[in-house]
This record gives structure tokens, sequence and C-alpha cells, in this order.
């Protein structure tokens, strides 16, 4: 990502700055959640406290020589970012070669009895078993009455808030921009998002999922709905390969959530067999393709998946990491139109958000200065705001 005079990529020395936190706060913190998640050995905690050292420390450190993915992090910028300080790479290549290295200190890529085990999955399990997850599937119960689009309204808001909103059953967020000068939602393109998936569609939906648990449940919802209601005649949910930033979704979490779907009771549990049937018989399929781990921005894709993109009637991607990788992990002013910035995108895209980090597209000048107004710069990165943009466009490549 070579830096442009208006729009520079995100670095993470600057001390005060959001990413040099990120760098020196949260991932140290990390490491000790994770250690203290599970009775790892001796070779663990001393591969983890090596892992702080050099993260907070010390410099970049090439994979082992036996590590199976070494050649393809090369390709992706290890060579040129070995030897280097992690504040002083981008902060995108840094945050996820740091959740490689962290794989390598518990063990996951093996050998050995802690290959494969996922040092995340205790606080995916907390928030999925949560109390308030069955609170949230209840409230599924009540939009069984709703007309078709608002149901499918309320469930698109569920997926864009997450867990921040009650599964986000709002039926709309306007009302939230009639009484706040900083609005909720700062970016509402949805009548853009449903002309692109009308009832009786036959196209296929693409979802890049973020979050796993109560995040992941509301993005399945969605499926569920698209799927049922014919607005797509086909899903593909896009998960990681292996566990990353701490709740990112892995095929084990999807089917995590479907088992608490098809557990509950009304509504949540038809949904889950609605799921569990489009898996089935292929009208629901799971991806988790490596470069879903890339610490490279969707513009430097490879071909099998531009192609893939290229061909579905719309590509959903879903939270803070996907957006930034999205529009590139730069300082774009806020008003840089947002097709501008997807124009590597060879389909048509739609970002669902909500804001946790400093980048930022598509903004409108009075919106921008409304959020300045009210919060000075706290809300690009407190979570409290969020977006739905679309670029409709299918890019010639």
């Amino acid at each position: 990502m070579p830096d442009t005079p208006f729009a520079p990529v995100i670095l993470g020395n600057e001390p005060g700055s959001f990413p040099h936190s990120v760098l020196a706060e949260r991932h140290p913190a990390i490491i000790r959640q994770v250690r203290e998640a599970f009775p790892y050995g001796p070779g663990q905690h001393t591969a983890l406290d090596g892992l702080l050292g050099s993260c907070t420390r010390g410099v970049v450190e090439p994979l082992p020589a036996d590590a199976p993915d070494r050649d393809r992090w090369h390709g992706w910028g290890l060579a040129e970012c070995a030897g280097r300080s992690w504040y002083d790479v981008p902060w995108l290549w840094s945050e996820s070669y740091f959740y490689r290295r962290l794989l390598d200190a518990v063990g996951w890529f093996g050998p050995g009895p802690w290959q494969g085990i996922d040092p995340f999955r205790p606080f995916k399990r907390a928030e999925l078993d949560a109390p308030e997850t069955d609170e949230e599937l209840a409230a599924l119960d009540g939009l069984r009455d709703l007309p078709e689009e608002e149901r499918a309204r309320a469930l698109l808001h569920g997926s864009l808030w997450g867990n921040r909103a009650d599964l986000g059953f709002r039926l709309s967020a306007a009302g939230a921009e009639e009484r706040d000068p900083a609005p909720a939602l700062v970016a509402d393109d949805s009548d853009t998002l449903w002309s692109l998936l009308p009832p009786g569609g036959t196209g296929t939906l693409v979802l890049v999922a973020d979050n796993a648990g109560r995040e992941l449940v509301p993005d399945l919802l969605l499926i569920a709905h698209l799927l049922t209601e014919g607005r797509a005649a086909r899903a593909v949910l896009h998960v990681k390969p292996y566990p990353y930033y701490v709740s990112d979704a892995t095929t084990a979490d999807v089917v995590d959530a479907l088992h608490r779907l098809r557990a509950a009771s009304g509504a949540a549990a038809e949904y889950g067999r609605v799921l569990w049937a489009a898996l089935a018989d292929g009208r629901l399929t799971v991806r988790a393709h490596p470069f879903s781990c890339a610490p490279l921005p969707y513009a430097s894709m490879p071909d099998d998946l531009r192609a893939e993109f290229a061909t579905a009637t719309l590509t959903v991607v879903k939270g803070d990491l996907n957006y930034r990788r999205l529009v590139g992990d730069r300082l774009w002013p806020p008003t840089t139109p947002f097709r501008e910035t997807t124009a590597c995108f060879p389909g048509p895209v739609a970002a669902l958000r909500t804001l946790k980090s400093d980048v930022i597209t598509g903004l409108t000048p009075a919106t921008e200065a409304a959020l300045v107004a009210a919060e000075g710069q706290g809300w690009r990165t407190g979570g409290t705001h969020a977006l739905i943009q679309v670029d409709p466009s299918r890019h010639q490549q």
C-alpha cells in the first residue's frame, strides 16, 4: 500500500494514537488472557513471553523454517517487514502478523496435542452461551407477524449492529439522526442494497463474516431470511481458515452458532433448521479462503477470489477489519467517496460496519461536521456509530 499525499497508510508509531494503543496495550492484554485461559505448558509460556517481548520492544521476526505457510507470508510482505519495529510497518500488517505468531506460540500449527485448539474459544463460547443471547433469540418471535420488508430491514440492522443493540432489531435508525446531532447511522445506502436483492431474486449473495458468537448469529439469520424469502437463490459465507483477531469467525464457530439456534425455541429454532437444510442441499456454502487472513487490502486479492466476487450478485463485507481491507487501511479524508475507494472490487459490494478504527470514507460534509462537533475524533473508534455503504458497480478488471 504505497502512500499517497492525501491518504497515507496507517502506522502504529504515533504515541497516543488508536493504532499505537492496540500494539502497545491490547496485544499484551490478549497474550495475558490467552495464557490464563488454557493450562498451557512451559513451552507455550516461554513462546508467549517471547512474543510479548518481540511485539512491544523488539522487531518483526520471520516464521519458523518449517511453518506450513512460510512462502505465503513472504508473498504477503514478510521479507520486507522482518527486522523492522512492529510500530513502523503498516498497522494492518502488524496486527495480522501478531495473530499469526500467537497461533505459533500456543501450538496451533503443531504437531502436538495443542494442534488446532482455538486459543480464543473460551471467550467465543462465553458470549454465545450468555443469558443475553437467549433474550436476543427470543426477540425474533416478535418479528414473525411483520411484513417481509420490515423483517428484512430489522434483520439487516441486527447484522449491522451485532451484539451492540439486542441483535439490532431496529426497524430504522432514521429517528436517531433526527434527534441527535451526531447520528448513530452515519451513512445509509440500504435502499441500494435492497435493490440488488429484490424478492424473487435468482442470484448469489456472498457474506464475508466478521466476529463469531453474538455477531455471527444475526449474520446467519439475515442469510436465512434472504434464502427463505427468495431474495437470493444461493449464499456463500466466508469465514477465517484459522483463529484470528480474537473473535473472528471460523467454520467451527459457524457450527457452534447453528447448534445454538437449533437448541433455541420459536423462530430462532426455525431459522436454525433453515440454515442446516441449506447447507445440506448446497444453497448455503462455507468458504475459508487463505486470503481471509492476509495482512493486505482486497486490492491485492488473488485471481480465484476475484473471480468469485465478480460473479456474485452482491458481496456484503461485515465489520471493521473487512472495511479496512475493502477501502484500504489509510487516513482517507472522511468525505472521500466510498465508490472511489472500492474501485478495486470486481463486483457489487456492501459494507456493514460499526466504527472501531480511524478509517472512514463516504461521509457527507454535514455528517462529518456534526460528528466532530459532538465528539471530537472519538466517533471514529468508539463503536457507537455504524454505516451501510454500497457500491453497486461491476468494475472491469
